[in-house]
């Protein structure tokens, strides 16, 4: 049941900054950009804001943490302007972007618990055998090159392509990450990063993050999604609004 706080009080700018640790410039701010309902003005041209305001305010902080600033601004801007279905197809494709995330997180495990041991004891091998071993052709590797995602030296007497035990490794990555349908331009950070970890295993620190990061996602996701109701179920109802309000 819906319960109209427009007409439960008059807050200052302030009333709505304190609660939050803002500035009354960014509360303007909000208000300006259509993430709060626009405020009245007294005979003397204050801003006069109301709970729903003050609702529609903490909806706004609330959401950032699950969907980002951008994402945020643009939920409250449809629902401001009556346009709910557009603010819940928008947070509809924040979690389906989430999901994304998981499925990422999940394949990049996966590829890196299937990756060989790398031997130690001799490392070089060149452009033909490696392709061989990965099922691949040699213009896959070389085209691997050209991305930046594997490096390897030259043989300075031969010119020929030499890679090391690294470079089979970050292979063998690519190739299980691009089987799981992975573009080289998803893939390149992750190679970056098993290179400045010194190889896989310092990466399970790099994973258990990421994990928390996702985990800390949703469940801010879940506190936007209660503030954001809350602020729905206080504001009037279009469909009994004065014609000329609308």
């Amino acid at each position: 049941m819906r319960h109209n706080l427009q007409s439960d009080g008059q807050l200052r700018p302030v009333d709505l900054a304190r609660e939050h640790g803002l500035s009354t410039q960014a509360v303007r701010n909000y208000e300006a950009a259509g993430i709060l309902p626009g405020a009245e003005r007294t005979p003397h041209g204050y801003r006069t804001y109301t709970p729903l305001h003050a609702q529609a305010l903490r909806a706004f902080l609330a959401l950032v943490p699950g969907h980002g600033h951008q994402t945020a601004t643009s939920i409250m801007q449809a629902i401001n302007r009556d346009a709910t279905e557009d603010a819940l197809r928008l947070i509809d494709e924040s979690h389906v972007q989430l999901l994304d995330d998981r499925r990422t997180l999940q394949a990049v495990e996966a590829a890196l618990r299937d990756l060989e041991p790398v031997p130690q004891e001799r490392g070089d091998t060149f452009v033909g055998p490696l392709a061989r071993r990965l099922g691949i052709r040699p213009a896959t590797l070389r085209k691997w090159e050209r991305a930046g995602l594997v490096q390897p030296r030259r043989d300075p007497q031969t010119d020929y392509r030499v890679y090391t035990a690294a470079d089979v490794r970050d292979a063998l990555l690519i190739h299980q990450l691009r089987r799981g349908g992975y573009l080289l331009e998803q893939i390149a950070p992750l190679i970056v990063q098993v290179r400045s970890a010194g190889g896989v295993a310092p990466l399970e620190s790099a994973l258990r993050d990421w994990h928390a990061r996702l985990s800390a996602r949703s469940r801010a996701m879940l506190t936007g999604a209660a503030a954001l109701g809350a602020y729905l179920d206080c504001r009037p109802d279009p469909a009994r609004r004065p014609a000329e309000s609308l």
